[in-house]
């Protein structure tokens, strides 16, 4: 049977924003109780103790701390490598019947041109394609018929090669953007694969941005 410790951890570590809040002690632990209580009772099929739940959240925190940022920690410290890009341009379209025929001419357009950023994300109402501005003319071109919605320049990128298995860590992507925030830096695009997690800013933040990763790193 669970004891009224274990189902509040449970229930704290599906939760990556209240693990957050906990560790780093912007909570009150008798509203988080009391918020909690419900939750808990319903697992245990009993009544229980406001001050019951306190108490494990007390003894939880530790642990939450030292497990949330080691893990990170380790995930961060073993990335690869640290890709800038610069001299980028983000375009929006709303998505249409000849968009595809859009994209597909831009793609022949690229080629095998390696030295270019080139990506596209396919949304349910519009695409977004960030590219490196050599390329401005011929986007706006192409797409010339279509429906621009935005269109931002003088952006970069940050591209960090992430280690196999950081998709199964909760709350990475979290704790990097997490970061980026709190030192003001405005975020344009986030993109990401498997293994590479990719952001966007404005020209003006690219450095501040990158010492701030590789510091975390």
């Amino acid at each position: 049977m669970k004891t009224i410790s274990q189902v509040v951890e449970i229930i704290v570590k599906e939760r990556p924003f209240l693990v957050e809040l906990l560790t780093e002690g912007l909570v009150n632990l008798s509203s988080l109780a009391r918020h909690l209580k419900e939750d808990v009772e319903k697992e245990l099929q009993k009544e229980v103790q406001v001050g019951a739940i306190v108490m494990s959240l007390k003894r939880l925190v530790p642990s939450l701390e030292m497990k949330q940022k080691q893990h990170v920690k380790n995930i961060l410290s073993s990335v690869d490598d640290i890709i800038l890009r610069s001299k980028l341009s983000d375009y929006s379209f709303k998505n249409s019947d000849s968009l595809m025929k859009s994209q597909i001419e831009l793609m022949n357009c690229i080629g095998s041109d390696n030295e270019i950023f080139y990506t596209i994300v396919q949304g349910v109402y519009e695409i977004n394609i960030v590219i490196s501005s050599v390329y401005d003319s011929k986007v706006k071109a192409i797409f010339e018929n279509e429906n621009l919605v935005t269109q931002k320049d003088h952006l970069s990128s940050i591209t960090l090669k992430l280690p196999q298995g950081n998709i199964k860590q909760p709350g990475l992507y979290y704790f990097i953007l997490k970061e980026l925030a709190w030192e003001g830096i405005n975020i344009v695009e986030v993109i990401s694969t498997s293994n590479e997690f990719t952001i966007v800013v404005e020209d003006d933040d690219i450095e501040k941005a990158f010492l701030l990763l590789k510091r975390m790193k």
